[in-house]
């Protein structure tokens, strides 16, 4: 199971071209659970206007309607989280708490940069990095 990040969402929205869009349009045939939260879907609401002329359609027509939403999760019972980004908390609590497998995501800095390549089994990738993983393990 992948969760996606609102970085991924409008980088799926926004470019056809991308790491992020291959993952959405061919998640499913690959046997790829698309996860995102509801926090994920308002911030990405909120920017897509800032994307391009295109990117509502894209996100309307192809994005949203391969996506599994799961709910926002506030706290991780017995686990701890030091992560100080307030806004993305709520990401990583949720898609931990989805048991997603990996976490996609453009923010390098703030996830990677704070929590490193893995936290508590859960990978934390960009799509292009995960796609990468997946080719060179013979899965595309």
């Amino acid at each position: 199971m992948l969760f996606l990040d609102t970085s991924v969402l409008l980088a799926a929205s926004g470019s056809a071209t991308g790491a992020a869009r291959f993952v959405c349009r061919n998640g499913a045939g690959k046997g790829w659970t698309l996860l995102t939260s509801g926090y994920c879907l308002q911030e990405t609401l909120r920017n897509l206007p800032k994307i391009g002329p295109n990117a509502a359609s894209t996100w309307e027509t192809e994005i949203q309607p391969v996506l599994q939403l799961v709910p926002d999760a506030l706290a991780m019972g017995e686990r701890a989280l030091v992560f100080p980004k307030a806004k993305d908390r709520p990401v990583v609590i949720t898609a931990l708490a989805a048991e997603a497998t990996v976490l996609l995501t453009l923010d390098r800095t703030d996830f990677h940069g704070a929590l490193g390549r893995d936290i508590y089994g859960m990978k934390i990738r960009t799509p292009a990095d995960f796609l990468i993983e997946q080719r060179n393990a013979g899965l595309i």
